[in-house]
């Protein structure tokens, strides 16, 4: 499961990598949470975007449980834009060195 939160000038003000350091690795730690990245536009460097990859959807919603994460975590990934789709399932996953590419089943049904 991916979720992709994009964050623009109006939410990345002063602090925001502080913010944004803190939720990643409150997150990352999360049993199911494979990886956390932040990436800025390069055409565009006031736009944002955090992806972080779960195991599972069921993983993805646990990890947002512990009062920590809803402490912290929640009230960051809520100053995300929301004039699009967030969370995704993955279809299809090319591993690195190899190039094989794997078919995931949807959760969709």
């Amino acid at each position: 499961m991916l979720l992709v939160c994009r964050f623009g000038p109006e939410e990345t003000g002063e602090g925001f990598l502080d913010r944004a350091r803190h939720a990643m690795g409150l997150l990352a730690r999360q049993p199911g949470c494979e990886r956390v990245d932040l990436g800025r536009a390069v055409e565009e460097p006031g736009e944002w975007v955090l992806v972080a990859v779960f195991a599972s959807l069921t993983d993805y919603r646990r990890a947002l449980q512990p009062f920590e994460v809803r402490e912290h975590v929640v009230p960051f990934l809520s100053s995300a834009r929301t004039d699009a789709p967030a969370t995704f399932e993955r279809r299809l996953t090319a591993r690195a060195g190899d190039g094989d590419v794997e078919e995931n089943p949807s959760i969709l049904g």
